[in-house]
This record gives C-alpha cells, sequence and structure tokens, in this order.
C-alpha cells in the first residue's frame, strides 16, 4: 500500500510541475511585475525631468517680454557664444567641441521658431521679401555649421571660420531686430502680437 500512495503522490507532483510549466511560456511577465514598474517608473522620471528642462529653458527665454525681444535674446545669447569660442587656442579643442555643439543647438532652435513661426507670418502680411532673404541667411548659417563639423578644433584657420560666422549672424540678427522685426510689430494689432509670441514660446519649448 505505501509503495502505491507514494507512487499517486509522486504522479500528482509530476502532473502539477506539468501543468505549472505549461501555463508558463516564452511570453509570460510572471514575477517580471518589479522589473516593468521600474522601467516604466525611470522612463516617467527621465520625461518629467526633460519637460522640466524644457520648461525652465524656455520660461527663462520668455521673461524677455514679446517674441520680437526674446528672439533678440536668443541673438545675443549666440554671439556670446561666439565671444567665448574666440578667446580659445589651438590646445583647448574640447571647449571648442562643447561650444560649437552649445551653438549649433541655439541656432537651430533659434531657426525653428522664425522658420515655422515669425517667416510665414510675414509672408502673410505681404512681407514676402524680407521673410526669404533672412530663410536664405540661415541656408549660409547652417553651411558654416556643417563647414566647421569638417574641420578639426586644432585647425589654425578654425578662428578665422568663427571670426566669418559670428559676422554673417551679427548681420543677420541686425536686419531683424533694426529693420524688419520692428516694422512688422508697428502693423501688428495686440491680439496679433500676443499670439506670434504664444507660437514662438510653444516652438521653443519644444525645441529646447
Amino acid at each position: 500500500m505505501a509503495t502505491r500512495t507514494q507512487s499517486r503522490s509522486s504522479n500528482r507532483t509530476s502532473e502539477n510541475n506539468t501543468r505549472s510549466r505549461e501555463n508558463r511560456s516564452a511570453f509570460s511577465f510572471q514575477g517580471a511585475g518589479p522589473i516593468i514598474a521600474a522601467g516604466v517608473a525611470g522612463a516617467a522620471l527621465g520625461l518629467a525631468a526633460n519637460f522640466g528642462r524644457k520648461a525652465l529653458i524656455q520660461g527663462y527665454e520668455a521673461q524677455a517680454g514679446d517674441w520680437d525681444e526674446i528672439l533678440s535674446a536668443e541673438h545675443d545669447q549666440a554671439l556670446a557664444v561666439f565671444d567665448k569660442m574666440l578667446a580659445t587656442d589651438e590646445t583647448q579643442t574640447f571647449k571648442r567641441k562643447m561650444l560649437l555643439t552649445k551653438l549649433t543647438y541655439g541656432l537651430d532652435k533659434h531657426a525653428h521658431q522664425e522658420e515655422m513661426v515669425v517667416y510665414p507670418a510675414l509672408r502673410e502680411a505681404n512681407e514676402a521679401g524680407d521673410a526669404d532673404g533672412l530663410e536664405s541667411e540661415h541656408g549660409y548659417i547652417k553651411t558654416y555649421i556643417y563647414e566647421l563639423n569638417q574641420m578639426e578644433p586644432s585647425s589654425p584657420n578654425w578662428l578665422e571660420k568663427i571670426r566669418e560666422f559670428r559676422d554673417l549672424v551679427s548681420e543677420h540678427a541686425h536686419m531683424e531686430e533694426e529693420q524688419v522685426f520692428p516694422r512688422f510689430k508697428r502693423e501688428m494689432s495686440g491680439e496679433q502680437n500676443d499670439k506670434i509670441t504664444m507660437l514662438v514660446n510653444r516652438d521653443g519649448f519644444w525645441m529646447a
């Protein structure tokens, strides 16, 4: 009797183990709950941190005021980075690379705000000539960025290229700040001005 009882008990244990294995497939997430939860939490924290960074950057710029003042502040920021680059020497290759990355990011964000909001609004206001001319200059700015990324930061003509690039950006900024933007703003209603400001801030936030 003892042998039969042990045999039946053994069989039941074997059957239970088999069913347990059958219930678990390669796609089963049993026991993976804590890992998945940790992954989701990490992703959520990353998104929150990125959102906070964007809000901080664009919130700081929004304090400048209206859309034209925000864009003028960004011009000043870019020119300040140029000045830091011009103060380096050929031994500071890492610093030059970091400053070029910062400049590229800032100009890319700035160009997006203008090309997606301000220049289309200029065209709507029958200022297509100015919009087209300014946007074409963005193409030359991108060319400078491309050429600098192909150059070694220790190159003897690196500073010369930076100086030429700064002159282009400075002239572009002067044209916008002293001629195009003031004339365009004078023709706007308060509602139109607020709308352009909101859109510049919105696009700046997503590009931050």
